[in-house]
Parts: structure tokens; C-alpha cells; sequence
């Protein structure tokens, strides 16, 4: 998530300080991904040490109030007209635990598995009865808090098919492993020498 562009983008709309800037984030996401205040005045730092924003003065209770500047705008433009990249891999908890499970001695996989599915299809219904109780959107808040709904619901639904997918995997793995050859004596078949069995059976 890009909370340098997100700033940016509602800064075009006009000058805020950096709890409204929270604010009006959390407000046109759903509060989906709520931000930490330091991270909101961190970036805000680095957006003024960009020149991508300015500071226009100073609020009533001593607020910064934060203007957007032309170079910021263009940077805006450029972020809602590029596609995001999809090139680098973001680092996955799930897939990061499963990649390492099944690489571990004694580690029950399909448990893992089949824990993960359960509180994944917890958060799907969870996320499908907010849907359907949900309003039809009558505002742009509406419209975009559906968005980012759908849009976590289709997540997640990917999720339960990956989970499905990589049970069958390791299904086909095991069996695969149950029917591989394997030498008498694998020490001796390694050093290229006769195992124990075929020397006895020689004499």
C-alpha cells in the first residue's frame, strides 16, 4: 500500500495537517488499513524534503497545515494513470510458512493447511454477510468502501484456492514419494561399491 501516493492524492484536494490527512484516509478506505500518526508525519517529512508538498502555516492549536505543490501534483497524476507493478513479490506469511513446513522433518502440512482454510473461510463469510448487509453505495464514500470490499473478498477467495491447490500438490508429492526407489544401502550405492545385501547374496 502506498501511503506516500494516498497523502498526495488527498493533499491535491486541498491544504490539511496530518490528522486529517488520517482521517480522511481511513474515511475513503473504510478504515480497512488504518495508519499509525507517525507514519502519516514521516512521510509528510519526506514529501516536503521531495518538494512534493509544502507547509502553508500553522493551525489555531499549532497544527502544520500541508499545501500540495505542482511537482506533487504531477506525481499524482502519474501514480492514478501508471498500473501498479506486480513484478517484485511481496512477502506472503502463508505462503512463507508453508514454503518452509514442508522443507521440516515431522511437520504436519495438511494440518497447517487445513487450520489456515478454516479461518480463511471464517473471514470469507465474514466478509460476504458485511456485503450483503451492506446499502447500495449512494455517495463516493459508499462507492469506494464497496470497492475495497470486493476487492478483499476476491482476495480471499483466491486465497481458499490456493490453499485447495497446494493440498492436492502435497497429496500427489506423497504419493509420488511413496513408490520412488530406494537403494538397499544408500552409503554404498554412494560410494559406488556393492551394498552389504548384494555382497552376501554373492558369497
Amino acid at each position: 500500500m502506498s501511503v506516500r501516493q494516498s497523502l498526495l492524492t488527498i493533499l491535491e484536494q486541498g491544504p490539511c495537517y496530518g490528522y486529517q490527512l488520517r482521517t480522511e484516509f481511513e474515511r475513503r478506505t473504510g478504515g480497512t488499513w488504518p495508519l499509525n500518526i507517525g507514519q502519516v508525519y514521516s512521510t509528510l517529512d519526506r514529501l516536503e524534503r521531495d518538494r512534493l508538498v509544502e507547509r502553508t502555516g500553522v493551525g489555531d492549536e499549532g497544527q502544520h497545515y500541508y499545501e500540495i505543490t505542482d511537482a506533487g501534483r504531477d506525481a499524482v497524476r502519474l501514480w492514478l494513470t501508471s498500473p501498479v507493478s506486480r513484478t517484485g513479490a511481496t512477502r506472503d506469511e502463508l505462503a512463507i510458512k508453508l514454503a518452509l513446513a514442508v522443507t521440516l522433518p515431522g511437520v504436519d502440512v495438511a494440518a497447517i493447511i487445513q487450520t489456515q482454510r478454516t479461518a480463511t473461510l471464517r473471514a470469507l463469510q465474514d466478509l460476504t454477510r458485511m456485503k450483503m448487509t451492506s446499502d447500495a453505495p449512494t455517495s463516493a464514500d459508499d462507492l469506494a468502501w464497496s470497492l475495497v470490499l470486493e476487492s478483499l473478498i476476491f482476495t480471499v477467495e483466491a486465497e481458499v484456492r490456493w490453499l485447495d491447490h497446494s493440498e492436492s500438490v502435497l497429496v500427489r508429492a506423497r504419493a509420488n514419494a511413496a513408490v520412488a526407489p530406494r537403494p538397499v544401502d544408500g552409503d554404498a550405492t554412494r560410494r559406488g561399491r556393492p551394498s552389504k545385501a548384494t555382497e552376501e547374496h554373492a558369497r
